[in-house]
This record gives structure tokens, C-alpha cells and sequence, in this order.
């Protein structure tokens, strides 16, 4: 069973405590520094009191003393009234910018976080920022626990992304974005300095040392604090985060918290900090600077001291954090989840019987137990093949009009089964309603979508993990087990309907599951790289996989996936959302490229990042992400490039998830490691999950089959199956007979028991179906989407041999073939048997020379047609349809009938009956064009001209908005060269 990891039980030695560090050396004020001081307070005075005075002298009041009347509007503008409006400006101004003093003054003051944004006042906040900043420069305000605030001032734009010298520290461990070259510079002057204050002070062992602390941020805007970015920047390795993690386990917090896991902690909390840590960030106790409730609260943190290492670790979840953490179990589930759980659970309920049979009888465990991607795979499967179908009808490519695609055999047709058993469609809707609807009620509300780091797909819920916290979750979510978790029940997602809203998080891909909740992480909000490491061919299955499912999922509108190093092939499963590159100088420098693009286009939008296009009046914008797969281990030269793309990626909707055979890339905000065994690890995040894969030989299978859906693919090959084919004379009649075109009878078979009659029908229909055979487990997947066990299901095909008995010779009606796919024997027959075995006949059999034969047989299959496939089925059952193409074969079937008899009655200028079988084949075809085209010239045979304006007028009403198709209006100019006028006559 999985089971969560946390950064402590890594086995690797931590630091030594130390209470006694060594101070930080100040640097001295200058006399620069003085006269700045002065030059700020006089330009302080001088805007905030002298601008308010000037206006009141020599203005006066700028506004009327009473109410305008109607005249005031058609008065002339003279100068007087311009310098009025112009002073009332100045006075707006004035008000914006001592609102901005003086947040300013009482965040630096205060000591705690950063300033506050008065809306609409960037330039304005930042001059203030810049003129406090050189105030207060010689106060003792300066050292205390406002970091870095004359960086903030000089390098950073208040609206933008960019943060001054230590906050743009904090976005990418051990980088900085190349726009702040500057700040770069300044940050290593820093560094060096506080290094050789460091080295100093430990060369006087005669100095008294005070114990340092450090309090952990706000988060500010998509960028929060982490154990990993603390160590980088005042211990300097990113991996000492342990010796922090460990001074501070299990030590109670002000707010009644507790550090558990080294990903999971809360702005405001305190952290004791190594001897050797640096940096202007750090308070020293005691500090006459730090103000006064601070004091108190470190005072107290200080003598918690290192005994709440002795508490047990008991599974509890820290509140909040901005990392990924598993969601708070509410004990055992009445109903099955969204997530696919269910088809999980009826996986493991019927793998111990499958493992034990032959090995030809077993399916991939990899694609069974993969829901989401199974889903999507087989919805991108069947859309090809219904495209193929209908390209291959109307341009009768490979001879295919009215045959069967190609049936997959060998790895291809176990794939096939392994998908079918394995999808979770309900899930893949559920989800995909429940994020819209989301979007949609914060819309309603004027609020912005929260950055999402995750979902986890459990026991019925699901949880959306957010960076940071943002409210109150709009019904009918509720808050999970802290501020930065969102919750919805799979019964509160069912009331979701189809919304029209652009799909919020498209990002989010399997990684696998862990205590049986899916985890399903967002690689576009990554505030970085991900990075992936583990042995090659382990790590090309969690890329195969991650690119499978973003390019056939069903919770996002459109995106970009980017496939560097691996998956040529895998652009058949979606040639419009996978691209292949060959190498990462091409890649590096198509993002380079996109990069300032987007950066360009969400500033020209007057968005601060993709998530605002998505909702609200700009949902328009559809702001797709772009995600990158690069499997091929990068240089140190192009991963420095990466991690300098990646440092503002998460804001411009680009992820990027890189192989590596070491754990140290630069720039990777989160770390992976996959296992030999199949686990995916990431201990700063404390997962460990049975990682979702797709291996290679799978790879090779699944593409096989999009390959084999292309009616062009292979030309040299069998370019079609052909069909199950019956006796259709008087001999042939059969034992059992089903009529499935239409309502659903059974023919020669005794009604079963009630409680049985429902799943047996059910099953029969889709045996009949695939004459093919279909594997157990598919028909298990089919009649209990929810899982069943196998004791159930080996019931159940028992109940169906006896229910359909033997053949004369006493064979069993029901039996399987070498592979152990249950198979129909050919006494059992369906109309839509019949129906494609009297098609043949009549095109390719004894009616091709026989014009008697072949109109008879052809009229008799029309006559089987008595509606739609299955028209009186129970609603909830049959759900399995979905995964079929039998929905777009069968109409185009019975148009290739009625076109067939069309051209038999006007080969003896018959109009009428080729009209009648025409509008015959309409009844189930309506939108088939070759129909209308074939109607309007059987018309235009009759001579009457207003019959045929009349079937144009018909055809038009039935287009829609969307028209008559282009070869329909080519064939009614040249029919009926006055059609157009009718129509706008109508219109």
C-alpha cells in the first residue's frame, strides 16, 4: 500500500543543532546615507504636506458650492474651469500617494510581511517605497524583519512579476531572471559580504552569540516561501533545508500548528535557524529593532526549545502550505468518486483471478489502472475512427464504403481491451463539469481563479489543493481541512450541467495514486521546473504517459504539448496538440521565442497571468497552456537556459517536466524520482505515489491502434475487415435471432428471470456486437461500470451459456476462444448481421451480376430498419455505447443501402422509388450529404421544378445555421440555378 514519505525519514544525516549562532555584521551608515535621509524627508514634506498647502493658497476650492443646473452644461470651458478640473485631479493624486506613504511606513514599521498594494498606484507606491526606504535607511526600523526593502524599491515594478533583489531569489532556487542583471550583482555584493561577516565572526570564539530566527513570508502573488528557497538564500544549498526542518519538528506554533513535514508550512510561523545562516532577513534575539509583539512571539517560539522532538509522529497534516500534501481522509466513503477509484477497485478485485490464468488472458495493468488516460484515449480512438469512417464513405478510400474497420489483434486488441476495462468516463465528465462550474460561480462573483497546485481524486471527492489561500469556496464547494483546500462531493459535482466556460485548470495530469486518492498535479502553475529522475527507460513511461493523457484529455479546451527527446510516434494520438522537436537548442529556442510573446500579449491584455483570461469578460482569450516534455537530459548550459525560461513560466501558462539523471537541475521547483519498482517519489512535496505509467510496449500498441484507424494507413496492407456475413436465404434461419435496429427483441430464447433478464440482454447485446469475441473483463467493465467481483462476474456468463444452451450437435452457444474472449457461436444472429451480410450480397455477391437478386436483397435490408440501435433501452444501462462506433457505422451503412437502391430504380428511370428508398434511408441518416445530393437529382428526374425547389428549400431548413455543403449548393446551381433567390425569398 502506498504510504506517504516526509523529508525526515530520508536517512540522510542532518546539521548539528546550534543555539548559539554567530551574529551578522551591519554595515556602518555613511554620510551618503544621511544625506539621502534628508534629500527623502524634504521631498516627503514636500509632497505630502507642501503639494496640500500650495493647492489650498493658491487654488482655493476646486469644486462648485452648489448643485449644477442645467445650463452648467452648455457654459463655455474657460481657463478657470480647466485649472478647477486639473487641481481636482492633483488633489486625487495627492490622496493616492500619501495612501501609499503610509502603508509604507507601517509595513516597514510594523516588521511583519510585505507592504500592501493600494490599488491602481503602482509608479505612485513605488516613488513612496523608494522615499521611506531612504528615511528610514539610518533607523533601526531598517534591520528589523522588513527584508530587502531599498531592493523593492529599485528593481521591481509593483504590478509586475518582478521582485527586488531577495524576492526574485525566492522564484527559482539558485536563480535569478535574467531582466535583473542588476539586482543579480547587488544579491552576490551581499552574499559575499555576509559570507566574510560570517567567517569573521566564527574566527572570534570570544564573541557572544544570540540565536537567529526567520519568519516565514506571505505569499506575494503566485511565488510562496519553502524550507529549500530559505536554505538557498542564508545558508547557501538549497539542501540544508533538513538542518532547518529538523531544529523546527513538531515545535508548537502561534497559531497551534505544528511543522510535520518540510513542505508544509504557514506564513507567520517562526523558524530557528543554523549558527552559520546569513542574510539580512534573520532576526537575532534579542533585537531592540524587532517590535514588540514580534519579541514576545519569538520569545516564546525560542523556549518551545528542541523537546517537541519527542512528540510522535501521528499522521498529522500541517494547515496550509503551498505545496502538494496529501488531503485529509473523512473516514470510509458512502458512494464512489469522480476519480475513477471505482474502476480502480474493480481492477484489484479481478487481477488475482486474470494473474493466475494463461498469460495470453491477462490485459496491461498499466493502462487498466490508469482511468482518466484510458478515458481519453479511447474518446480520441473512437473520434478517429468515426472520422475515418466518414472519410473513407465519401471518398470511398481502400474500397471501405460500408465495411468494417480494421478489427486490432495481437498487443493492439489487448490494449484495446485494457482501455476498455480500464476508463472511467463518468469520472473524466465529472471532473471536467465540476472545474468549469467552478470557474463559472467565481466568475458570477467578480473573483479571480485561485492558483491550483493539484487534485486529488478520493473517495468520493475531490480536493483542489491551492498555492495560497483565497476565501471562501464558492457553493457547492466547502473548505477542506484547511485555507488551501477546496472539497466537492461527487454528489454535489452530478448537479453541474455543460457550461460554455473556458476549462480553468487544463494543465492537470495523472502522476498516480497514493492511499487510493489519485494525484492529478498541475504542471503549468509549477512555479518552475519539475525535474524527473530514475533510470531512462522508467522515466520515458512517466513521459509517456504524462503526454498520452494532456493530449487526450477531457477537462481542457486546446493546449500545446512540446515533446523533446521521446514520443515521435505519440503525435499520432493528437496531431493538433503534440509536436515532436528534435533537440533542445530547437526547443530553447521556440520558448525563448513564446516566451516574450506571452509575456507581451498578457501585458497588452492587462492580465498578471493567464488565469485571468480565463474567466470573467476575458474568457474569450482561451489562454491554452504549453507544456513541455523533455526527457533528454539537458547540458549545464541549455538547463541554466531552462530554468531561466521557467522562472516566470507558471504565470504565462507554461509548464515544464525535465528528465534528469541526477536530483540537482537548476531551476527545479519541485523534484521526482521515479523507482525500478514503479514508485514516483518526491520528498520535499512528502509523496510517494504507485506512479501511473505507459511503457513502452504499450506505447508501441496504443499507437498502433490510432495508426490502424487512418483509412490511408498502410495502403499496401488489408485496408478493411470484412464483415460477419450469414446465410440470409430460407436455409440459414436462425436459432436465435435478436433485432437490435430499433426496439430491442430476442427471438427464439425464453424471457429469463426478472431479476436476470436486464444484465443477460445487456450482455447478449454487446456479444452480438463483437463478433470478434469479447475478453471477461471487458464485459465485466461494461455491465458494472462501478466494479464488480469476479465470483459475480463468472456467475453472470454461466447464467448466459444456460440462457442461450446448445446447438443441435450440442455444442454451447457461448463458448471462447484460444485467448479466452467469450464468442458467439453462428446460430445466434442479429439484424445487424443480417443487415451487413444482405449489403454484400447484394454489391459483392450474387447481386453484383444479378440486377433481380441484387434489388431484392437490397430492399429487404432496408425494410429491417425500424429505428435507431437499441431505441427502447433502460436509461443508465448501455453506457458502454459510448465507447462504440456502432452510433456512425450504422447510419452510414444504411445510406450506402439506400443509395445503392437509389441507382438500381434510375437505371430504369424509377425517380419515384429512388426518392422513396432515398427518404427511407433519411429516416436514420438525416445528415448524411450524400443523401441530399442524391435526392435532389432523383427529384430534378421527375421534371417537376417546383418539387425540387421545394426538396431545396427542405435541405436548407435542415442545414441549420451552418448551411447547405459546398458539393449540395455546386449540385443546386447546376440543377437549379434560381434555388438562391427561393431561399433569400424565404429567409
Amino acid at each position: 500500500m502506498a504510504r506517504r514519505s516526509t523529508s525526515g525519514s530520508t536517512g540522510r544525516p542532518t546539521g548539528p543543532r546550534n543555539r548559539t549562532p554567530h551574529p551578522v555584521r551591519v554595515r556602518r551608515r555613511t554620510f551618503g546615507d544621511f544625506v539621502m535621509a534628508f534629500l527623502a524627508f524634504v521631498a516627503l514634506l514636500a509632497l505630502v504636506v507642501g503639494v496640500p498647502g500650495a493647492l489650498a493658497v493658491f487654488v482655493g476650492w476646486p469644486l462648485p458650492h452648489g448643485l449644477p443646473s442645467q445650463d452648467w452644461l452648455t457654459q463655455e470651458i474657460t481657463v478657470q474651469t480647466f485649472l478647477h478640473v486639473l487641481t481636482v485631479v492633483v488633489w486625487l493624486a495627492w490622496a493616492q500617494f500619501t495612501a501609499c506613504v503610509l502603508v509604507e511606513i507601517k509595513a516597514a514599521l510594523s516588521g511583519v510581511g510585505l507592504p500592501g498594494r493600494v490599488p491602481g498606484a503602482g509608479p505612485s507606491q513605488l516613488l513612496a517605497r523608494q522615499l521611506v526606504t531612504a528615511l528610514l535607511l539610518v533607523g533601526a526600523t531598517a534591520a528589523s524583519l522588513t527584508p530587502g526593502l531599498s531592493q523593492l524599491g529599485q528593481h521591481a515594478g509593483l504590478e509586475g512579476n518582478q521582485r527586488g533583489t531577495v524576492a526574485a531569489a525566492q522564484q527559482t532556487p539558485g536563480l535569478l531572471p535574467p531582466q535583473q542583471a542588476e539586482a543579480q550583482r547587488a544579491a552576490a555584493a551581499v552574499a559575499e559580504q555576509a559570507d566574510h561577516a560570517a567567517a569573521q565572526a566564527r574566527s572570534d570564539t570570544g564573541k557572544q552569540e544570540a540565536t537567529k530566527f526567520y519568519r516565514i513570508q506571505p505569499p506575494e502573488g503566485r511565488h510562496h516561501d519553502s524550507l529549500w528557497e530559505i536554505a538557498q538564500r542564508h545558508l547557501g544549498d538549497g539542501r540544508r533545508y533538513k538542518e532547518i526542518y529538523e531544529l523546527n519538528k513538531d515545535r508548537l506554533q502561534a497559531d497551534g500548528s505544528r511543522l510535520t513535514e518540510a513542505s508544509l508550512i504557514r506564513p507567520g510561523w517562526i523558524m530557528e535557524m543554523p549558527g552559520d545562516a546569513h542574510g539580512g532577513e534573520l532576526v537575532e534575539m534579542p533585537d531592540a529593532h524587532v517590535s514588540p509583539a514580534a519579541q514576545k512571539q519569538i520569545q516564546r517560539y525560542d523556549k518551545s526549545g528542541h523537546h517537541a522532538h519527542e512528540h510522535e509522529q501521528n499522521g498529522r497534516h500541517a494547515q496550509g502550505g503551498g505545496h502538494v500534501s496529501m488531503p485529509a481522509q473523512r473516514g470510509p466513503a458512502t458512494g464512489t468518486g469522480a476519480d475513477g477509484a471505482a474502476a480502480a477497485g474493480r481492477q484489484r478485485a479481478t487481477a488475482a483471478r486474470d494473474a493466475s490464468s494463461s498469460s495470453s488472458f491477462g490485459l496491461s495493468e498499466a493502462l487498466v489502472g490508469a482511468p482518466l488516460l484510458a478515458a481519453g484515449l479511447l474518446v480520441a480512438l473512437g473520434h478517429r475512427r468515426r472520422q475515418a469512417l466518414w472519410q473513407s464513405a465519401l471518398a470511398a478510400v481502400g474500397g471501405r464504403r460500408g465495411m468494417e474497420p480494421p478489427t486490432p489483434t495481437g498487443d493492439a486488441r489487448s490494449a484495446q481491451d485494457a482501455l476498455l476495462v480500464g476508463a472511467d468516463p463518468e469520472g473524466v465528465r465529472l471532473l471536467d463539469r465540476s472545474l468549469r462550474g467552478l470557474a463559472a460561480a467565481l466568475a458570477a462573483e467578480s473573483r479571480p481563479l485561485p492558483v491550483v497546485y493539484a487534485a486529488w481524486l478520493s473517495r468520493g471527492e475531490l480536493h483542489l489543493q491551492l498555492a495560497q489561500p483565497a476565501g471562501k469556496p464558492p457553493a457547492p464547494w466547502r473548505p477542506g481541512q484547511d485555507q488551501t483546500f477546496w472539497v466537492l462531493s461527487r454528489t454535489d459535482a452530478e448537479r453541474y450541467g455543460d457550461t460554455d466556460t473556458a476549462a480553468p485548470y487544463p494543465g492537470l495530469v495523472s502522476l498516480g495514486t497514493m492511499d487510493d486518492s489519485r494525484l492529478l498535479l498541475n504542471l503549468e502553475a509549477v512555479p518552475g521546473i519539475v525535474s524527473l529522475s530514475g533510470r531512462a527507460s522508467d522515466r520515458a513511461a512517466v513521459f509517456a504517459s504524462v503526454a498520452a493523457e494532456l493530449a487526450t484529455n477531457g477537462w481542457s479546451d486546446r493546449m500545446t504539448i512540446t515533446l523533446v527527446g521521446f514520443g515521435e510516434d505519440l503525435t499520432a494520438l493528437a496531431p493538433n496538440r503534440l509536436r515532436h522537436l528534435d533537440g533542445i537548442e530547437a526547443l530553447t529556442e521556440t520558448m525563448e521565442a513564446e516566451t516574450r510573446q506571452r509575456r507581451g500579449a498578457l501585458g497588452a491584455a492587462g492580465h498578471d497571468s493567464v488565469l485571468t483570461g480565463r474567466t470573467g469578460p476575458a474568457q474569450h482569450t482561451r489562454w491554452a497552456p504549453h507544456l513541455v516534455l523533455l526527457a533528454a537530459q539537458p547540458s549545464a548550459e541549455d538547463a541554466l537556459k531552462l530554468a531561466e525560461l521557467a522562472a516566470d513560466a507558471s504565470r504565462l501558462g507554461i509548464g515544464y517536466l525535465v528528465g534528469t539523471e541526477a536530483d540537482d537541475l537548476p531551476g527545479a521547483a519541485w523534484e521526482m524520482q521515479i523507482t525500478h519498482e514503479g514508485k514516483l517519489l518526491a520528498p520535499l512535496l512528502g509523496l510517494e505515489l504507485d506512479a501511473q505509467l505507459l511503457p513502452a510496449a504499450q506505447q508501441r500498441a496504443v499507437v498502433e491502434l490510432f495508426a490502424q484507424a487512418d483509412p490511408e494507413h498502410d495502403p499496401d496492407g488489408p485496408a478493411s475487415t470484412p464483415p460477419f456475413l450469414v446465410d440470409v436465404t430460407e436455409q440459414g434461419r436462425p436459432a436465435v435471432y435478436a433485432r437490435l435496429v430499433g426496439p430491442y427483441e430476442i427471438i427464439g430464447l425464453d424471457t429469463p428471470d426478472d431479476d436476470r433478464s436486464t444484465l443477460l440482454r445487456e450482455a447478449l447485446a454487446l456479444l452480438l456486437m463483437h463478433r470478434e469475441g469479447v475478453h471477461p473483463r471487458v464485459l465485466a467493465a461494461a455491465l458494472w461500470p462501478r466494479g464488480v467481483t469476479e465470483d459475480v462476474r463468472d456467475a453472470l456468463v454461466e447464467r448466459l451459456r444456460a440462457w442461450l444452451g446448445t446447438d443441435p450437435d450440442g455444442s454451447p452457444r457461448l463458448g471462447a476462444d484460444e485467448t479466452g474472449r467469450l464468442t458467439l457461436a453462428t446460430s445466434v444472429v442479429s439484424d445487424l448481421d443480417v443487415l451487413r451480410s444482405l449489403y454484400h450480397e447484394a454489391t459483392q455477391g450474387k447481386g453484383a451480376d444479378n440486377r433481380a437478386v441484387r434489388g431484392r436483397m437490397l430492399t429487404d435490408a432496408l425494410v429491417l430498419v425500424r429505428g435507431p440501435l437499441l431505441a427502447d433501452r433502460p436509461e443508465g444501462r448501455y453506457d458502454w455505447l459510448g465507447h462504440e462506433i456502432i452510433d456512425a457505422q450504422l447510419p452510414l451503412l444504411i445510406a450506402d443501402i439506400g443509395l445503392a437502391l437509389s441507382a438500381f430504380h434510375l437505371e430504369k428511370d424509377r425517380a419515384e422509388k429512388a426518392i422513396e428508398a432515398l427518404d427511407a434511408a433519411l429516416r436514420t441518416a438525416p445528415a448524411d450529404e450524400r443523401l441530399w445530393n442524391e435526392v435532389l437529382r432523383a427529384t430534378h428526374a421527375t421534371g417537376d421544378p417546383d418539387r425540387l425547389r421545394a426538396r431545396a428549400a427542405d435541405l436548407l431548413s435542415r442545414s441549420g445555421a451552418r448551411g447547405l455543403p459546398p458539393r449540395t449548393e455546386a449540385l443546386l446551381d447546376e440543377l437549379l440555378p434560381t434555388w438562391r433567390e427561393g431561399a433569400t425569398a424565404a429567409g
